[in-house]
């Protein structure tokens, strides 16, 4: 990935925040069947291993295992806040008029080889693993013995895990570092009107450039 120092994160708490709050990964492999790629929720023990180790279960079904089960290495990439920045919320725009339109956002790539791993008890830990991290703050969360044993433990024979130690990690915030103040006080207040979206990235840009930059 492209990282200008400006846009560059490499504090591994903020990598591991992100990942966190934006659990829904790509995952990505390159071997015999050529680029393969699935979109799986993942559960980070950031005890594990040095950069953390990332967990996740695909459908038996599915031919991503096999590459997976071959493949050295793995890539994981996790897009966090993301908003189309318009030169119209540009200071610059009326000064000059030297302004383009550009994409703002966070994402984290994360590299490992993977392990594919075929074991009730396992597959039974991560499921309640990723339940409880999304259900914890539901007024009336969901667990896995709400539904009948019988069922579940026929959900688990249908599912196999995999299992990566983070071996490399990339971070890049895009948050309009490398626009003037002016601009970027255009950035906050325009997006902070556009939605959910457009709302988390003002916050980002907020928060990025308070201190002169991440």
């Amino acid at each position: 990935m492209y990282l200008p120092a400006s846009f560059r994160e490499d504090r591994l708490e903020v990598q591991h925040a992100l990942m966190r709050a934006h659990p829904f990964g790509l995952l990505i492999t390159a071997g015999a069947a050529g680029l393969l790629a699935n979109p799986l929720p993942f559960l980070l023990d950031a005890d594990a291993s040095p950069r953390g180790t990332l967990r996740a279960h695909l459908a038996r079904a599915n031919p991503h295992l096999t590459e997976l089960a071959t493949t050295g290495e793995c890539l994981v990439v996790f897009q966090g806040p993301q908003a189309y920045v318009s030169p119209s919320l540009y200071a610059t725009k009326r000064e000059t008029g030297r302004v383009v339109p550009t994409w703002n956002y966070a994402t984290v790539h994360a590299w490992g080889a993977p392990r594919v791993i075929d074991d009730a008890a396992w597959l039974r830990a991560l499921v309640e693993g990723l339940t409880r991290a999304r259900e914890t703050s539901r007024p009336a969360p969901w667990a896995v013995t709400d539904a009948p044993a019988d069922f579940i433990a026929a959900q688990l024979r249908g599912i196999v895990g995999v299992e990566i130690p983070i071996a490399r990690l990339e971070g890049k915030w895009k948050a309009s570092q490398n626009r003037p103040p002016a601009d970027r006080a255009g950035v906050i207040s325009g997006l902070a009107g556009e939605g959910e979206a457009g709302a988390a990235m003002a916050a980002l840009v907020a928060e990025r450039n308070r201190d002169g930059g991440g």
